[in-house]
């Protein structure tokens, strides 16, 4: 999920479906956003560059493992990973972290869809982006990139860091598209930034899936709300597998995931987690969702994408001999 209230966008999409007096089924709906990319009328744009990200020649002795960067709802790579005030001359501050530490970074844009599905209305301008369609069809985009990164740099399973959004559809693709095999998992680590686990109501904005659906709520949003049909699915009967680190980094003041106990994964027998938020090292610290650009509030604190308290701890989940003292300024 982003950072972005929806208070005022909400009010006009329940106005918007009284006033045209047609209400679209939520199977509709569904339909609607969970085809090809680019069903919001126009083709889906280029990836476009992401320094420090993509260099489908490097190899690593040091960390033979390349990590591969999955963003959040409506913030693509270059907004999630870059460099916000020199995009083009240094890398974001996680990549550049990992970089230092001798990884191979990779990472993708996913879900090119509507943000705001109205119904008749159509899909209004500007309101496409990346990470706004079905999860199930965004890990089939993200099974199809890691074995591109596997191919090209002959490693047999990858690391994953998923913000948000990103740390839930990992877990789809983990269960249901082949990459968690007790025979041969293709993901060794999987690092989750303030991920939508168990869901959310964004604040109390929307206090059920129907909720998000009926006030123009992208698929993707309400398949992370709390109590939702694709969450159920997903958590049922197991949440981890055997094989694969799961870490889960989460904050006391996250204002996205809420409540933000709904971050934690439940263990299940046999398997390696780590639940823990960035307070625990760094008592009373202010930690938003994302990044500080992505919230427009006057009371924006940094985010778990780009203070160097969750950034440290990233870096440790990846790499458990990584020694140091945690961050807590700057």
């Amino acid at each position: 999920m982003n950072d972005r209230l929806r208070a005022v966008a909400t009010s006009l999409a329940v106005v918007a479906m009284f006033v045209l007096g047609t209400a679209i089924t939520p199977s509709a709906t569904t339909a609607a956003q969970s085809s090809a990319p680019g069903s919001a009328g126009g083709q889906e744009p280029e990836q476009g560059q992401l320094l420090g990200a993509n260099d489908w020649n490097c190899t690593s002795q040091r960390h033979p493992r390349p990590v591969v960067l999955v963003h959040g709802t409506g913030r693509g790579m270059q907004a999630s990973w870059g460099d916000q005030s020199e995009p083009q001359q240094a890398p974001g501050p996680l990549i550049a972290a990992l970089k230092n530490d001798g990884y191979c970074v990779f990472a993708l844009n996913y879900g090119f869809g509507p943000q705001n599905f109205l119904g008749p209305t159509g899909i209004p301008s500007g309101r496409t982006g990346w990470g706004y369609t079905a999860l199930e069809a965004a890990a089939l985009e993200l099974g199809g990139f890691i074995e591109k990164v596997r191919e090209a740099t002959g490693a047999t399973q990858v690391d994953v860091v998923g913000h948000s959004q990103g740390g839930t559809l990992t877990r789809q693709y983990l269960r249901f598209e082949g990459g968690a095999s007790p025979s041969a998992n293709k993901v060794h680590t999987l690092v989750m930034l303030g991920p939508s686990t168990h869901g959310t109501d964004y604040g109390g904005l929307y206090p059920s899936e129907n909720a998000a659906w009926f006030a123009g709520e992208s698929k993707a949003g309400q398949q992370q709300i709390s109590g939702s049909a694709f969450l159920a699915t997903l958590n049922a009967d197991q949440e981890t597998f055997p094989g694969i680190d799961y870490t889960v980094i989460a904050t006391t003041t996250d204002r996205t995931i809420t409540p933000h106990t709904n971050s934690a994964l439940n263990a299940a027998p046999g398997t390696s987690v780590r639940n823990m938020y960035v307070q625990d090292g760094c008592p009373g610290l202010l930690i938003g969702h994302g990044r500080k650009s992505f919230d427009p509030s006057p009371e924006s604190n940094p985010g778990l994408l780009e203070h160097p308290a969750p950034i440290f701890l990233v870096r440790q989940a990846l790499d458990p001999t990584l020694q140091g003292t945690i961050p807590c300024s700057g």
